[in-house]
């Protein structure tokens, strides 16, 4: 590839919050965008193209990418549900596990023979991860993307392909008004305020550049405290 050559990423959740910050930072850092959900973002951009899919459908996600090639494959796309042990849903359980685990190893399994050597791998995880009361089945899928990511790291050594997981606290996006979530009032981080998505995609994007290339198998948290 050409110094003149765009690089390309293909990012899932970009129709809004922390998927839709990344797409817009990338596309102003020059890149091409490809982006992943079911609908398309309200803004369109030079640069930007847009796939509709349902990432939770994952048997449609090879087919959907066919003919794609990266630089980088950024899984941003996710919902929260929460409940207490005793009133677990299996169907929720099932749903969070295709969008955030299944969806991502799809992802990176269909694309891997076509992402660039020296690319990135970035997966969207959360706080949660290390365990919240009422979140199981949340922090249960944000969990296993970290040993999911940890063991691509050691296999892509080779081709210098990094992978990582950025962990962000409670973040300002559509995600906290959804109704389904309306008797789980978000939890404020120490610092005081929400996490912004543009400070989630700043974080992102640095490990996407060239000078994160030796940082891999890592899950970097940005949540104002709330992991301390």
């Amino acid at each position: 590839m050409s110094a003149a050559t765009p690089r390309h990423a293909i990012v899932s959740g970009a129709s809004s919050g922390i998927g839709e910050a990344i797409c817009q930072r990338l596309l102003r850092e020059g890149w091409h965008v490809t982006g992943l959900s079911r609908r398309a973002p309200s803004w369109q951009a030079p640069g930007y193209q847009h796939l509709s899919i349902d990432l939770a459908q994952t048997d449609t996600i090879p087919a959907a990418l066919e003919g794609l090639s990266a630089d980088a494959i950024i899984h941003a796309a996710g919902m929260m549900r929460a409940a207490p042990l005793g009133a677990l849903d299996p169907k929720v359980s099932a749903t969070l596990w295709h969008l955030h685990v299944e969806a991502a190893e799809r992802l990176v399994n269909t694309l891997l023979p076509r992402l660039s050597d020296g690319g990135r791998i970035l997966l969207i995880g959360s706080r949660a991860a290390t365990g919240i009361a009422g979140r199981s089945q949340y922090s249960a899928g944000k969990a296993a993307l970290v040993a999911m990511a940890r063991a691509w790291a050691q296999e892509l050594l080779p081709r210098r392909i990094t992978v990582n997981v950025v962990a962000p606290g409670t973040t300002d996006t559509a995600m906290l008004r959804d109704p389904a979530r309306a008797n789980n009032a978000p939890k404020i981080p120490p610092i005081g305020r929400l996490i912004e998505p543009e400070e989630v995609a700043a974080l992102s994007c640095f490990l996407l550049g060239p000078e994160a290339g030796a940082i891999t198998g890592q899950q970097v948290f940005i949540c104002g405290g709330s992991s301390l």
